[in-house]
C-alpha cells in the first residue's frame, strides 16, 4: 500500500515543486517505486521534469473527466522506479477546469484507488494555495511535507497551513499526519535563516525534519535543463541533501510499519 504525501504551502517561491520533484526521484534512486502527481494546473513538475504538452498522453483533466484512466495518464521518466501523472495537457482553460474539479473533494482519492498498490510512495505536488485543488489533495494524503524558505512571510505560512491541516482532519480526513516541516533555500551563515530555524523549534519543533536543503543554483539550473538533480549533478550538496531528506522519510514510514504490525 502506497504511502501518498502531498508536498503543500500556500506560498511561492519556497521550492515546493523542487522539492516535489527531487523528493520524488530521490526516493526512485533509493529503488523505492514512486509515483510524482502534479496536481497544479500551472505544471511546474511536468516543465522539471521535461513533459512539454506534445510528450503529455493524458493528465488528470482527463482523469477526472472520465475520459481516460488514472493508468493512461502514467508517464514513464528517465529514472527506472519513478513515473509521472501530469495535472493537465491543455493549459488554456485549465485554471477553470480544475476549478471545477476540485468542488469535489473525493476526486483524486476515489482517482487513486485502483493504482495504490503499485507504489510504495506517492507525492503530489500542490498549488501554491490552500481550498481547491490543494484540499482535495489533503483528503487524499497520508501526511504533508511542508517546505519553507526562511523568512518572515513563509513562517506565517507554515501557521495558515497547520490550520487547514487541522481543518482538514475535522471534516474529511482524520488521518491526515504532518510527514515534517522542510526549510529550503537554507544558508547557515544567514542570520535570517538562524532566526527562522529557531522560531521553527520553538512553534513547530515536533516537525522539523532533521534534514535541510541548501540554498544552491544547480537546483534552477537541473529544472532548466528539465532534469531532477540528481540526473544533473548527482555529487551535488543540493543531490546529497534530497537523498537524505529521502532516507529520513523512508526511515519514518518503515517505523510506523512495524509500530503498525
Amino acid at each position: 500500500m502506497s504511502r501518498i504525501i502531498s508536498v503543500c504551502v500556500p506560498k511561492g517561491g519556497v521550492g515546493k515543486t523542487t522539492t516535489a520533484v527531487n523528493l520524488a526521484s530521490s526516493l526512485a534512486v533509493a529503488e523505492r517505486k514512486t509515483l510524482l502527481i502534479d496536481v497544479d494546473p500551472f505544471g511546474g513538475s511536468a516543465i522539471a521534469l521535461g513533459f512539454t504538452s506534445d510528450k503529455i498522453k493524458a493528465s488528470l483533466a482527463e482523469v477526472f473527466s472520465f475520459t481516460h484512466s488514472v493508468g493512461a495518464a502514467i508517464h514513464r521518466t528517465d529514472l527506472k522506479y519513478l513515473d509521472f501523472v501530469p495535472s493537465t495537457a491543455d493549459t488554456s482553460n485549465s485554471q477553470d477546469k480544475f476549478h471545477k474539479f476540485s468542488e469535489n473533494r473525493l476526486i483524486l482519492k476515489n482517482a487513486l484507488q485502483g493504482i495504490l498498490e503499485f507504489y510504495e510512495f506517492i507525492i503530489i505536488d500542490c498549488p501554491p494555495s490552500l481550498r481547491g485543488m490543494s484540499t482535495a489533495a489533503l483528503v487524499a494524503s497520508d501526511s504533508i511535507l511542508i517546505p519553507i524558505k526562511p523568512g518572515h512571510f513563509s513562517l506565517d505560512a507554515v501557521d495558515r497551513l497547520i490550520e487547514f491541516y487541522n481543518w482538514i482532519r475535522e471534516v474529511a480526513n482524520p488521518d491526515l499526519r504532518i510527514e515534517g516541516i522542510l526549510m529550503t533555500m537554507y544558508e547557515k551563515d544567514s542570520r535570517v535563516s538562524k532566526i527562522s530555524e529557531r522560531e521553527l523549534k520553538m512553534k513547530h519543533g515536533q516537525y522539523l525534519l532533521s534534514t535541510s536543503i541548501p540554498n544552491t543554483n544547480l537546483l534552477n539550473e537541473a529544472s532548466f535543463y528539465s532534469k531532477p538533480l540528481c540526473l544533473y549533478r548527482v555529487n551535488s550538496e543540493g543531490c546529497m541533501a534530497y537523498l537524505n531528506l529521502a532516507e529520513e522519510i523512508i526511515t519514518k514510514n518503515n517505523k510506523r510499519a512495524k509500530e503498525t504490525v
